[in-house]
């Protein structure tokens, strides 16, 4: 267990998607923030892997800060009862403040609201803009389309190697835990 508490941003899917290991990871995520004594920083859903996450840190007495633009509030998707809830105005202010309120960066499951999340600050991490880690939890290979894409955009000349190598690929939500204690310690 780390001494210091660390701050992680959470982008993932408001559905759960269709293999039940998605919400079993996203449980396990939240549950492991709070037992190990960290934050999570999430876009304040309550529904799908979003609000799965943030329950189960609740349920294991962990600390959850939850960030959500008025049009998502207005629509009554806003999980209201965490530490902290935070209403902005855009969905882009909502993704700067996860941001800039978090030690690291995880992508469980999702569409393409956590694929424009994870794409931004991968870019702001190319660009030398922060030197957070990003891990991608890939649960039952998930993400391995993207990895695939990641390659075929190197191998093509549009981005280097480094680009690959700055998003953490592990197989669940424990590893990225203990892959960001480590890297942000």
């Amino acid at each position: 267990m780390s001494s210091k508490q660390i701050s992680v941003c959470l982008f993932c899917g408001s559905r759960p998607g269709d293999n039940p290991a998605f919400l079993r990871e996203a449980k396990n995520f939240g549950t492991g923030l709070a037992t190990r004594g960290h934050r999570l920083v999430y876009g304040a859903g309550d529904r799908g892997l979003m609000g799965a996450a943030a329950q189960a840190c609740q349920d294991a007495r962990g600390a959850v800060t939850g960030v959500i633009p008025q049009h998502l509030v207005d629509a009554e998707i806003g999980k209201e009862d965490l530490d902290e809830y935070v209403v902005v105005g855009t969905m882009h202010e909502r993704k700067m403040l996860m941001f800039e309120r978090s030690d690291a960066i995880v992508a469980l499951p999702g569409g393409p609201g956590t694929l424009d999340e994870l794409m931004e600050v991968l870019t702001w991490r190319q660009l030398g803009l922060h030197k957070r880690p990003v891990m991608l939890i890939n649960v039952d290979g998930y993400w391995d389309p993207l990895l695939g894409l990641i390659d075929h955009i190197i191998g093509h000349g549009f981005a280097d190697q480094g680009f690959r190598d700055l998003m953490m690929p592990v197989p669940t939500a424990e590893d990225a835990i203990i892959t960001i204690e480590a890297a942000v310690s």
